[in-house]
């Protein structure tokens, strides 16, 4: 898929999934979720390497993990447009035996997930180790590895950040979702990130800034990232979004973070997002 218009459709097919996931459970993440949709997409359909018929290993792929786990609805969308399981799986989420679980996981076998994550700050050192193993291998494919800003008030993100620039992993490209806000309220009052560029150019590894509800800048960042790899250094994005993106009374504020839309909520946010791919059917 190489347009940005056919991109952003399935974006917005993407976000229709989530919002619909997260009211039929009743229970999840949207507002990151929606905000990370057009990366998801970009990553999925446009930028990756990568074989729905899905290998755990990975070999001679592009690979991506997600550290905030809670955004899994998005994820899930992703995975399943882009033929991973089938479309109509997603009316499982957050149900009893589903394996479309609140947070990824493993041990339910859903093809497109290779780490549980979700507890926050462990899903950059899964993927510098990936990253190391494909270099070793000989295996020329990049790692992505998505993180969410509230995340980096977690040691274990700088100790990973440590580790990959001093061993020069240039084929792993981190992705912060930077939209200021977590769970309990704006970054800037939880715990600040202070100036968050230069603390990662501090830490050896090359910066670029985005902003991520952009289609057409957010394709051209990733493709950059992915052909400077090789370089020397690991690479990161900070990619700018809106937590709720682009629901109008989402968008503004932390409260969506782990909220779920009620009846009239969900018709408000479906009736501003065009139904491009279809959707799936709720069990009767």
């Amino acid at each position: 898929m190489s347009s940005i218009k056919d991109l952003e459709r399935v974006a917005c097919q993407v976000r229709r999934d989530i919002i619909r996931q997260v009211h039929y459970a009743s229970s999840g993440h949207p507002g990151g979720s929606l905000g990370c949709a057009d990366l998801f997409t970009a990553l999925y359909f446009k930028i990756m390497d990568h074989d729905p018929s899905f290998k755990m290993d990975g070999k001679g792929e592009d690979m991506f993990f997600l550290s905030n786990g809670h955004i899994s609805p998005v994820f899930y969308s992703v995975l399943a447009r882009s033929g991973y399981f089938p479309v109509e799986e997603l009316a499982t989420f957050r149900k009893l035996n589903s394996r479309l679980q609140g947070h990824p996981a493993t041990h339910e076998g859903l093809p497109g997930v290779r780490i549980a994550s979700g507890s926050l700050g462990q899903g950059l050192s899964v993927a510098c180790g990936v990253a190391q193993a494909k270099k070793l291998d000989q295996d020329g494919k990049s790692i992505f590895c998505l993180m969410g800003d509230g995340e980096l008030q977690e040691g274990q993100i700088w100790e990973a950040v440590m580790y990959a620039a001093h061993n020069k992993i240039d084929n792993l490209v981190g992705i912060v979702d930077w939209n200021g806000r977590q769970i309990d309220g704006d970054n800037d009052d939880v715990l600040s990130l202070g100036d968050l560029k230069g603390k990662w150019e501090s830490f050896g590894w090359s910066v670029t800034e985005v902003d991520g509800n952009n289609m057409e800048a957010l394709v051209a960042s990733l493709e950059a990232a992915k052909a400077n790899t090789g370089n020397g250094k690991p690479q990161v994005i900070l990619m700018r979004t809106e937590m709720g993106h682009p629901i109008d009374f989402m968008v503004g504020s932390h409260e969506w973070h782990g909220i779920a839309p009620n009846a009239e909520q969900t018709e408000q946010a479906l009736a501003q997002l065009e139904e491009t791919m279809g959707d799936y059917p709720y069990p009767a």
